[in-house]
């Protein structure tokens, strides 16, 4: 390895090690419910939409019934990515007129999406309609980004938890995730995260 990639390597270590406090504090208060500097804006909005869902954010979930609910989510996105890209052709905001992804792409692309390895076989361009890229392509990787990391909170609830039987809720973790922690990421710079 050169010089160059051994420095690259140490940066990336320091700058990690650099953010788990800063970072890891704030993810702590999110998936606890505590307060954060985004609270004001985004709690009414989060409470919304568990009244909208129908969801109780201090009912918690045994590990089966989080694994369900986690399931249910995929299951569920896998279909309706698959549904678009199969119905594009049909389906608004195609101007330039795409037909329907193939079966097996439309599979293929729709299982790597939900798993998050985000495989493209395809030229995105050529082949996907805004429609299918804005609501099938970019909302997957945010869900699917957002069960990864609530599942690592609830494997870290467990064995936090010895005693517990519950693990938390996946729609409270998973509404949460989005809003605080991936929408929060995207849209703010690094250095303007908030400081509790």
């Amino acid at each position: 390895m050169t010089l160059n990639g051994w420095i690259q390597i140490l940066v990336f270590t320091l700058l990690v090690l650099a953010l788990v406090k800063p970072l890891g504090g704030y993810m702590t208060r999110v998936f606890t419910g505590e307060p954060t500097i985004l609270s004001p804006i985004l709690r009414p909005l989060e409470r919304g939409l568990y009244a909208l869902a129908g969801i109780d954010e201090h009912d918690e979930q045994q590990w089966l019934a989080y694994t369900i609910a986690m399931l249910i989510f995929h299951v569920a996105g896998f279909l309706i990515l698959y549904a678009v890209l199969r119905l594009q052709a049909i389906l608004p905001f195609n101007p330039q007129g795409m037909t329907a992804v193939p079966e097996d792409l439309a599979f293929n692309t729709a299982s790597s999406f939900v798993t998050n390895t985000n495989w493209q076989n395809y030229g995105g361009e050529s082949t996907l309609s805004y429609l299918a890229q804005m609501l099938g392509l970019t909302h997957q990787n945010f869900l699917s980004a957002a069960t990864g990391i609530v599942l690592a909170v609830a494997l870290i609830r467990g064995f936090a938890r010895a005693s517990f039987s519950t693990v938390g809720s996946f729609w409270v973790d998973v509404t949460r995730c989005i809003l605080y922690v991936l929408l929060h990421s995207e849209y703010m710079p690094l250095g303007h995260h908030d400081r509790q």
